[in-house]
């Protein structure tokens, strides 16, 4: 046991991993549910940051290959997004700790809020795959580096705006790109666990217990989506995003 934990925090933090990895399965913004708890618990910014990509490894892993299992991705069409993404993901990592982060914390949420009034004014996104806008290569080259990069350097809100772009630039349906996400949420996590190793190392078994919750939570959310599919993600992803937005904005401007 962590010194100055009491043993009670550990089946709390497993059961929100649990919550966290079933929500972030389905729309993301796992991130909501696990960083506020870590920082509650007494663990600053940094070992915060690499305990939540060490436990996200595990919800996003476990997500991701179910989704594979089911049929709704594949591995062998993510490679060269997998590539850029850990290229983009190495960068942000590498950075954080020398960027002023203020510029994302204040522009995000109306990019999130944007995001949210598209979905809602156009019910029919996500519905079916359409004629994508963009080649695979060139898609996954720009959004790679550019959501692996964000991942590695600030996090919050990647997996909605990974789900959009697969379905703006390749046409996906929500399901879909809910799959793809989360094999480019496990690339970009995976890669800052590696950066961060000396922080996640201190506290590697608050991580696994969160995992294992996230382990869980992912395999049971994402069965969820491809037996039930777009109607019944859309919901989720729209509370989802404008969560997101409304906890940057009160941690933005006054907190």
């Amino acid at each position: 046991m962590i010194p100055g934990l009491s043993w009670w925090i550990y089946p709390a933090l497993f059961a929100t991993g649990l919550a966290a990895g079933f929500v972030d399965s389905i729309a993301g913004g796992g991130g909501l549910l696990t960083l506020p708890v870590l920082l509650g618990v007494g663990f600053r910014g940094q070992e915060a940051l690499a305990i939540n990509k060490l436990q996200a490894i595990f919800g996003s892993g476990s997500a991701a290959w179910n989704y594979s299992r089911l049929g709704a991705v594949s591995f062998n069409q993510c490679k060269t997004g997998i590539v850029f993404t850990v290229l983009g993901a190495a960068v942000g990592t590498l950075l954080v700790q020398h960027l002023n982060q203020e510029l994302l914390h204040r522009a995000l949420p109306a990019l999130l809020l944007l995001i949210a009034l598209v979905v809602l004014l156009k019910p029919s996104l996500g519905e079916k795959d359409i004629h994508p806008r963009l080649g695979w290569r060139s898609f996954y080259v720009g959004a790679g580096l550019t959501l692996g990069f964000y991942d590695g350097f600030f996090g919050p809100g990647t997996g909605t705006f990974w789900t959009m772009a697969f379905m703006l630039g390749l046409g996906f349906n929500l399901t879909k790109a809910t799959g793809y996400t989360k094999v480019m949420n496990f690339a970009s996590n995976a890669t800052s666990v590696v950066l961060f190793l000396p922080d996640a190392q201190a506290h590697f078994g608050i991580g696994v217990v969160m995992g294992i919750g996230q382990l869980i939570g992912a395999r049971i959310g994402s069965g969820m989506v491809v037996t039930r599919g777009t109607k019944f993600i859309r919901p989720i992803f729209l509370t989802m995003v404008i969560l997101l937005a409304l906890k940057l904005t009160y941690t933005a401007w006054w907190k």
